[in-house]
């Protein structure tokens, strides 16, 4: 409040003063007589000579100066208003969103059941309990949402956005249910959105190579029913995700260094903003300079900027054969070196997935692969494209596995077998799940860094976990450097978990000095945002939350992810 303590007395405080430019500023008293003084001034030191018919040969020097002092002293006195009330803004802390009461929600509801029809909004406890709480997500918000909707349609969708924002009511978007760091949880209740009934393909375009989806439909489903195309869509997450949270997170998965991730095989969608309106991102080309990549913003978001309703999605011709190896290694810094250089030379590599000796023991307990695998840290490799392409690239990583120390290097003897033993890895986090005792949890959580510091980090990680003493393991997409932990922990044990912790943000702290992210593909959520703070820098996070406000300035979109309405 020093600018207020070197203001002339006299001068009101101003509201609206951020809003006004200094050359629209209108004076107070205090200023208004002082102009004029200055006029008066000028006119008494100035009269002689001075033709009194105005004519402009008369404005002279004299009536420049006059008009000069004015305009200096009005900008001056703007000036201070604007410094003024600048200084009283940030001195006050932005008003929190104000969200209905238990009436408000209660005639949301009853509005929703009217539009949708009762069987569309459910307020069944074990309904709350099951969109509210996630077993395998590290942390939990302490609230239920205090009602479920299940909407049929982009229409179905827009209408209930209406409702709720008349409202003020929460909105949290719900697909598959299996992110990891509590993305869809009610941290301010609200209604939760279940796309449960709009998981169809709405259309496909066999030439252009793409799909039109709704949020729902798990990819895994989608490949099946567009198999006899030729074409496929990559993305290739844990086997129960569905398209909408696939692109709330941004996800990848074991095709990633070679397709990438979502964000690349998303063409546009349809969203409904928190009030209500639908909008497309843009048309169906693959290449277009037209306007904002509107598409680009959204896929990440979480849901906290609108809600996905419809999805284009680019797809990829099947490849004409595909291979299944499996590399041991002594050590996982030799498993994480042969990665790097295999990137780093250019083999075309279609998946590269680390697992270390825990986890393959977890495949071996699990069962399901037809054989019993060493329990060594391994490399997983999918070559595929043309028979002659493959072959080379299998004698490559062959070649270059070998000079790091490869133990063995096997594949799956048939197309049963390779997707038996890719499914064991695509199972990984429900295999240890099954293999936990009772009342343990699991706390999966991952980073990314840059492909040269992978041995580097991944070495330290697998030693700070065999100090834990608990059973865990690393695993994860490493071909784009992005890697898992999964621990089993009781979190009733408050010395456990606190351990747990500590080892899981040490981990992305030493990922974040090392130029990566805090999270590869499992989103913030509420469960790193303090650790997004530590990567982006607050002038970053607040460009975020200006999109946040600008689309939702109540705060309705799922709240509570990713960042706060303001700064804790």
């Amino acid at each position: 409040m020093r600018a207020l303590s070197r203001l002339p007395r006299g001068i009101p405080a101003n509201p609206h003063a951020l809003h006004c430019r200094p050359t629209l500023f209108q004076p107070g008293p205090f200023q208004r007589s002082k102009v004029a003084r200055l006029n008066s001034l000028s006119d008494n030191g100035n009269d002689n000579g001075r033709d009194t018919g105005g004519s402009e040969s008369s404005a002279g020097p004299s009536s420049s100066w006059a008009v000069g002092r004015t305009l200096l002293v009005s900008a001056v006195a703007a000036g201070l208003g604007y410094t003024y009330a600048v200084s009283k803004s940030r001195s006050q802390k932005p008003k929190q969103p104000q969200y209905g009461s238990t009436q408000d929600f209660k005639k949301a509801i009853t509005e929703l059941r009217a539009k949708l029809g009762d069987d569309a909004v459910s307020t069944e406890e074990e309904d709350l309990q099951l969109h509210g709480f996630s077993e395998w997500s590290s942390v939990n918000a302490d609230k239920f949402p205090v009602a479920i909707a299940y909407p049929k349609s982009t229409e179905d969708v827009s209408e209930i956005a209406r409702i709720c924002h008349k409202y003020k009511m929460p909105m949290i978007p719900y697909s598959g249910g299996s992110s990891l760091e509590a993305n869809f949880s009610a941290v301010h209740g609200g209604l939760t959105i279940d796309f449960a009934s709009m998981n169809h393909i709405l259309k496909l375009h066999e030439d252009d190579m793409d799909v039109v989806v709704q949020p729902s439909i798990q990819w895994m489903d989608l490949n099946e029913k567009i198999k006899n195309s030729g074409l496929f869509f990559p993305v290739d997450p844990g086997p129960s995700a569905m398209i909408g949270g696939m692109i709330g997170t941004n996800c990848s998965g074991t095709n990633a260094v070679r397709y990438g991730t979502m964000k690349d095989w998303v063409i546009n969608l349809t969203v409904v903003l928190a009030d209500g309106r639908i909008v497309k991102t843009r048309k169906r080309p693959r290449k277009t300079s037209a306007g904002y990549n509107l598409t680009g913003m959204f896929v990440g978001s979480e849901g906290t900027l609108g809600i996905v309703t419809e999805a284009t999605l680019k797809l990829a011709p099947i490849p004409e054969e595909t291979r299944v190896g499996v590399v041991t290694f002594p050590t996982l810094r030799d498993a994480a070196s042969t990665a790097m250089q295999l990137i780093r030379k250019g083999v075309p590599v279609q998946c590269m997935e680390i697992l270390d000796d825990t986890q393959m023991e977890v495949i071996n307990r699990a069962g399901g692969t037809g054989r019993t695998w060493k329990t060594l840290p391994t490399l997983f490799f999918k070559f595929s494209g043309t028979s002659a392409g493959v072959l080379d690239s299998v004698g490559l990583t062959r070649d270059l596995a070998k000079s790091n120390n490869a133990d063995s290097f096997e594949f799956a003897q048939n197309e049963r077998e390779a997707q038996d033993l890719w499914s064991a890895r695509k199972q990984s986090l429900w295999s240890m799940l099954a293999l936990r005792k009772e009342g343990s949890q699991v706390w999966s959580t991952d980073v990314a860094v840059p492909i040269s510091r992978l041995p580097d980090i991944i070495e330290i990680t697998q030693k700070e976990l065999n100090n834990l003493g608990l059973f865990a393991s690393i695993l994860g997409h490493i071909g784009d450097g992005n890697f898992h932990t999964c621990i089993l922990y009781d979190r009733k044990d408050p010395a456990e978990t606190e351990r747990v912790e500590k080892f899981v943000y040490d981990m992305v702290d030493r990922a974040l000095e090392m130029e990566g992210s805090c999270t590869g593909e499992h989103g913030v959520g509420l469960g790193k945002k303090k650790s997004l703070k530590k990567e982006l820098g607050m002038e970053t996070i607040d460009v975020m939350r200006s999109f946040k406000k600008a689309l939702d300035p109540h705060w309705l979109l799922n709240p509570g992810k990713i960042f706060d309405f303001e700064d804790e």
